[in-house]
């Protein structure tokens, strides 16, 4: 098995235009036909090139043979950072590095209850991508799925400004969104991105086969993704990415969109038989025609199931050393250094090797003005919070607000310790307070 994931496979490109254009014009089809006049147009690949834009498509970008094309893996987990997660994380990635010697990359879609946000800071400053996943987290999926502009815009962008301030981190740093549940919200999560310079959303399921899988792509025309998790958005959105959350197939070949939502999976202790199961689903992606692969799961999965972990990071070992593999953050697979030059493999690695991360990070600093401080004190406050809280929705609804009002008051309270790495500000102290 091994050996033949170093196997080199050529060829391929023809085939991949094929199938891109295929897609573009049943998707075309598809819109003329139920009449939708706010639908965008579909891309012309003469008219949205990059680095600010790019088709929905299966073809690699910059028509790169596959040989030529670095195959990047992007690790990610949801939910808050904490003094349990952390331990797993500092495990399993710190000190990880890739075949060239530069550090690994994984990214962290951060909600804000029960969030330690002194250990996000560490993560920031260990070089891994701070994402967001909302202020509440709430249910049900109906709430996201309802979603107007400034419900998304109070939990998506005010959660950036807490995440900057309380984890001490650059606000211009934080550029990804995950929608809780992987709900889409139509149209107004993608326009909340672009109006607050947030760059990609990774909330977009891709049920199909992975072979071939599209490649993150633009809201400035119209995308080939099939919307499985509706409402998906229906307007062009210049300049906001979509890195697509590619399924998994379990054994049986239901595809999955997290590693511990697979169903039809090995035995729990079987070790082997995970590691096999999670080379399978990579090798669809490097054998194809090397869309990132993601692999997404709660690190409660990992601990649950101490062989799931091993296999895992069997597997990271294994790719840690394939030279045309790369674990890296969101971030640089999304609209970054790869993408703005559609770079042959070799002359990645070759910038890649120059200062590795800490040399992108610092380009990243020349662009943004970006400055990275770490805590340098801790500071402890307590908050009193209701359980299952819905602290947003439309005011202007009396009866449902009412309602909210009635439901938040029976709940009974619970003391929340929290850790950050500043004081709460006054302008932005609304932002914990507004549930009381």
């Amino acid at each position: 098995m091994v050996t033949r994931i170093v196997a080199y496979i050529s060829g391929g490109a023809g085939t991949m235009k094929f199938i891109s254009l295929l897609a573009l014009l049943l998707v075309s089809a598809v819109a003329l036909a139920n009449g939708d006049p706010n639908a965008p147009n579909a891309c012309r690949f003469d008219d949205c090139k990059l680095p600010n834009c790019r088709c929905s498509s299966y073809n690699i970008p910059g028509d790169l043979a596959l040989k030529d094309t670095p195959q990047f893996v992007t690790v990610s987990f949801p939910g808050s950072v904490n003094v349990n997660n952390i331990v797993t994380y500092r495990d399993i990635l710190y000190n990880r590095v890739n075949s060239n010697g530069c550090p690994v990359g994984a990214t962290f879609f951060v909600n804000h209850e029960y969030n330690n946000y002194v250990l996000v800071n560490e993560l920031y400053n260990r070089g891994f991508e701070i994402g967001l996943s909302s202020i509440t987290h709430q249910t049900p999926k109906t709430y996201w799925q309802e979603a107007t502009y400034d419900v998304i815009k109070r939990e998506i962008v005010d959660q950036r400004l807490q995440m900057a301030h309380f984890a001490n981190i650059p606000l211009d740093s934080i550029k990804g969104v995950r929608l809780p549940f992987l709900q889409l919200a139509g149209n107004n999560s993608f326009q909340v991105m672009a109006d607050y310079g947030l760059e990609y959303d990774y909330t977009w399921v891709h049920t199909l086969r992975a072979n071939p899988a599209p490649w993150p792509h633009t809201l400035d025309y119209r995308s080939t993704l099939r919307c499985d998790i509706p409402p998906c958005p229906t307007a062009s959105i210049p300049g906001v990415w979509i890195k697509p959350l590619i399924s998994w197939f379990d054994q049986r070949g239901t595809p999955c969109s997290t590693l511990d939502a697979c169903y039809f999976v090995p035995d729990y202790e079987n070790e082997e038989k995970w590691f096999l199961f999670i080379l399978n689903n990579f090798q669809t992606h490097y054998f194809g025609n090397r869309a990132p692969f993601s692999f997404f799961v709660n690190e409660s999965f990992l601990t649950t199931f101490p062989a799931v972990r091993r296999a895992f990071v069997r597997f990271m070992d294994v790719i840690n050393n394939l030279e045309d593999v790369f674990t890296v953050i969101f971030t640089l697979t999304s609209c970054s250094v790869w993408f703005l030059g559609s770079l042959k493999l070799t002359h990645f690695r070759a910038i890649y090797n120059l200062g590795c991360r800490k040399s992108l990070r610092e380009k990243f600093k020349e662009i943004n003005n970006i400055m990275t401080v770490p805590c340098q004190f801790i500071y402890e406050y307590i908050m009193y919070v209701r359980i299952n809280l819905n602290l947003f929705g439309e005011v202007s609804d009396r009866h449902n607000y009412q309602t909210r009002q009635q439901d938040r008051l029976s709940q009974p309270f619970f003391r929340l310790i929290k850790y950050s790495c500043n004081k709460i500000p006054e302008e932005i102290k609304h932002l914990n307070e507004r549930k009381f």
